[in-house]
This record gives structure tokens, sequence and C-alpha cells, in this order.
């Protein structure tokens, strides 16, 4: 085998760990773990923002029923004040007064739950105010580190064709038999060729025997052994 194809074998395979190396970099990138961890910190924001906001709904919800119940209250006791006004019998007032008690009793017992549920309408509506703080500065945290990632992801990408532009040209200069037995060995292997250094396999980094040294040097020109300890392709 030629000069041109030892080197073009060993720049294909060049090429193709430079990608391998460069995919790997691509799916690892800082950059992606730290939008990853600006969008994971806006959801757990964003489901506490939902539960403040719930409670929020309940406490309107509590001091509006508290109102109606009120407000009803307060209907029936100024009924009940004009009758006894009316009324002459002891006992009747007497009954009537009962009433109105036990009303405002009911009515004061709605207060104190109106004054409950605002209070806690005011402490999480401040929550909520604090929280939209930091929800902006995490939407902008969120949006700098992907437009990083944006970035960074653009320049890998440039780089990644560069050397797929690379790889194929050396495919191209690669007689198809070499190519055949090179595919294969890149699927099983990563590495499929690999330089012979001294006794070494560059591929396996162990050394030849004297004797699997021999057979591989004595291969034809016109042929690339294989590594007898790997089985990687040997360029001499």
């Amino acid at each position: 085998m030629s000069d041109t194809t030892d080197a073009a074998l060993l720049d294909l395979q060049d090429a193709d760990t430079a990608i391998d190396q460069l995919a790997h970099r691509r799916r690892h990138l800082p950059e992606r773990e730290r939008l990853g961890a600006a969008v994971s910190a806006l959801r757990d924001l964003e489901r506490t923002r939902d539960g403040l906001r719930a409670e929020v709904d309940s406490a309107l919800a509590e001091i509006a029923e508290c109102e109606r119940e009120s407000s009803d209250i307060d209907t029936q006791r100024a009924r009940l004040s004009a009758q006894l006004r009316t009324v002459i019998a002891p006992r009747e007032a007497e009954a009537l007064q009962h009433e109105i008690a036990t009303l405002e009793e009911r009515r004061s017992g709605l207060d104190d739950r109106a004054l409950v549920a605002m209070d806690t309408q005011a402490s999480v509506e401040a929550a909520l105010s604090d929280l939209a703080a930091t929800e902006s500065d995490l939407r902008a945290e969120s949006a700098q580190a992907d437009d990083l990632l944006r970035s960074v992801e653009s320049d890998l990408d440039t780089e990644l064709a560069s050397l797929g532009e690379r790889r194929d040209a050396a495919r191209a200069a690669l007689p198809p038999g070499v190519v055949a037995r090179y595919d294969p060995l890149r699927a099983k292997l990563g590495v499929a060729a690999a330089r012979l250094v001294g006794a070494r396999c560059e591929g396996c980094h162990l050394d030849l025997s004297a004797a699997e040294l021999d057979a591989v040097r004595r291969a034809p020109v016109g042929e690339i052994p294989d590594c007898p300890q790997c089985g990687r392709l040997l360029v001499r």
C-alpha cells in the first residue's frame, strides 16, 4: 500500500477521533448544564408561584364567604332587632335577644376568620412579590445561558462540518477494500487504524512479540496488516 494510502488512512482515523471527541464535548457542554440548571430552577419557582397563587385564591374565597355570611347575618339581625322593638311578652323578647346574641357571636367569628384570611392574603402576596423579582433574574439567566449555549454549539458545529469534509476527503482517497475493513473495526473499536511505533501498536498500546512483529513487517508492501493483539489496521 502506498504512503498516500497510509497517510489517508491515518488522516481518516484522526478525523473520526476528533469528530467523536467534539461530539462528546458538544453533548456535555458546561453551558448546557448551566441552562439546564436555570430551566430547572425556573420550573421549581413556577411550581412555588402556582402554589402561592392557589393560597391567595383560597384566602380570597374565604374572605368572600365570610362577607356573604356576615351580610346574611346582618340582614337577620336587623330583622330580629326590628321585631324585638314590637314585642311585649318578656319570654318572646328574651328569645329574640338570645337569637340576636347568637347571630352576633357568629358574626364575630366570621370577622376573625376574615382577618386571618386577609393576613394570609397579605403575606402570600408579599411572597409572590419577592418571587417575581427572583423569577425575573432567573429568566434573564436562562436567556443568557441559552444564547451562550447556541453560540458555543454553532462554533462546534462549524468545526464538526470542517472535520466532516476532511473525513470525506480521506475516505475518498482510500481504496474501497481498505474502507470495507476500516468501517466494521471503527464501529466495533472506535479506533480502527493505528501506527506501529517500534514494536508497539498505538491503538491498543501493547507490544508485539518478536514473531508477531516479524510477521507484520514481512507483510507485502501493498497490504495493510492487522494488529495481532487487537485486530486494528496497522500502518507501518
